[in-house]
């Protein structure tokens, strides 16, 4: 895949870019390795100081960054700033709370006599240079949210970003030098993901995080597990959006189109299977249709936009796929479903209902604004239907019944369960999955803490 700026509204190529050569890789990597042996050293305070004028940088760029993402993958614009608040909003917690979440920690005084020492600490120190295998989804929360951490931690990075975003890769490099970071802190690699493996393998890379698809996150593992390197993986996602009777069902209904369609549906978190009890079935089913009608599909620039173009033709066309094979099966099409005329990658949002096992869109994520619907009999096909999918990142249940939560809470095979909301990352909510959602945490302290070497420290009576 090029490195290359495509406007996903009009197909129109924008800029290329060469991806590094050797000798440009490996001077960055000596340099992310020397500066390292410094920046370790530095204190919380100096560390939170320059993460807290990024943040500034950022959020004084809002305009021209919001213009440029929406540029390079196509996010509706006001979705596009954002992203940019939240991502000043992480940097500025992590400034924050990184030396309370990183403190070191006292054992019990009668573990402590127990094992013999006069005195025992537990510490977090840095790794070293961590290879952040980023995508274009959300292509400065994604990076922020292990930048933030890592070099509040006191590791350096060093960022394989998606092929089509490297203008927002760049702004990213260039953000975090002009807070004062040292260059060696955090580099943008300009290569294509077959250069990752020997990037990964190199001994001066200490661990790895990857966002993306599971082939790129099985690539990822392997290698590491291969080198003995630490990885955190957040991959896919197929989540249920669970109704029960008792649900404020107007209120399910409206978030449920938000859930749906966040970044154009393009979101490891977005809800996607819409799983209804049959009391509630046809009265959700005619609300949540409406209002994926009643969307405005369009260009991203627009600020009343609220969908947008897919980020390539590509995506659009594994979405089609996926359509066109479930009506072929009998799935009933209650909305959308047919691509538009015109230039742009567009797909129109769509519900699906009738869905089976059989069918690809069952058990396989749907990139787009592409939603199933399942009736379901009881608590319990509720259950099995939420639990079917080789994925486990969130799920998202609405019910006014406590026992019902309860039993969502202790079944649901996820890594989080929001009841009466939405899924979305915030940096004190530790974020990851389970299944073929990878594994790990990012954001909260268990975030800041997966690239720490956690050291027992030990002194004899």
């Amino acid at each position: 895949m090029p490195i290359a700026t495509v406007n996903p509204a009009n197909g129109e190529t924008l800029r290329t870019y060469e991806a590094m050569g050797g000798d440009e890789i490996e001077r960055r990597l000596r340099l992310a390795e020397a500066t390292f042996r410094t920046y370790r050293t530095t204190g919380f305070d100096e560390r939170a100081r320059l993460l807290r004028r990024a943040a500034d940088l950022l959020e004084q760029d809002e305009q021209d960054l919001g213009r440029l993402v929406t540029t390079e993958m196509g996010k509706p614009v006001k979705q596009a700033r954002a992203e940019i608040a939240k991502c000043a909003k992480a940097m500025r917690w992590y400034a924050d709370h990184a030396a309370e979440l990183l403190a070191d920690e006292q054992p019990a005084d009668d573990d402590v006599r127990d094992s013999g020492a006069s005195h025992v600490r537990v510490r977090y120190r840095p790794l070293g240079p961590v290879l952040a295998v980023m995508p274009w989804n959300f292509p400065l929360w994604q990076v922020m949210r292990f930048a933030a951490p890592a070099l509040m931690a006191g590791n350096v990075g060093l960022l394989k970003h998606a092929s089509n975003v490297p203008q927002t890769a760049l702004y990213l490099e260039d953000l975090f030098h002009r807070a004062g970071f040292s260059a060696g802190c955090f580099q943008t690699l300009l290569i294509g993901s077959a250069a990752v493996d020997d990037i990964l393998r190199d001994e001066r890379v200490k661990a790895a995080t990857l966002t993306g698809s599971e082939p790129a996150g099985r690539a990822v593992a392997s290698t590491a597990g291969e080198m003995v390197k630490k990885t955190v993986l957040e991959l896919g996602g197929s989540d249920p959006f669970v109704v029960m009777p008792s649900a404020d069902l107007d209120r399910a209904a409206e978030v449920a189109v938000t859930a749906r369609v966040q970044n154009t549906g393009q979101s490891c978190i977005a809800a996607k299977r819409f799983i209804v009890h049959t009391d509630a079935y046809d009265t959700f089913a005619a609300r949540f249709v409406a209002g994926m009608k009643a969307l405005k599909v369009g260009d991203p620039a627009d600020e009343e936009t609220e969908v947008g173009p897919l980020s390539s033709e590509r995506g659009r066309a594994d979405l089609e796929e996926l359509v066109d094979d479930a009506v072929r099966a009998g799935a009933e099409v209650l909305c959308g479903g047919e691509r538009p005329d015109g230039p742009g990658w567009y797909y129109p949002p769509t519900v699906l209902a009738g869905v089976t096992r059989e069918m690809r869109v069952h058990r396989e994520e749907a990139f787009g604004p592409v939603a199933t619907l399942y009736r379901a009999a009881d608590l319990d096909e509720s259950v099995l239907l939420a639990n079917d999918t080789p994925f486990g990142l969130s799920s998202n249940v609405w019910t006014r019944d406590d026992t019902e939560v309860d039993r969502f809470v202790r079944d649901l095979e996820a890594g989080s369960v929001y009841v009466n909301g939405m899924t979305a990352s915030h940096p004190a909510l530790p974020f990851g999955g389970v299944k073929r959602s990878g594994y790990g945490r990012e954001l909260s302290g268990h975030g800041i803490r997966e690239f720490c070497n956690i050291t027992t420290v030990w002194h004899g009576a």
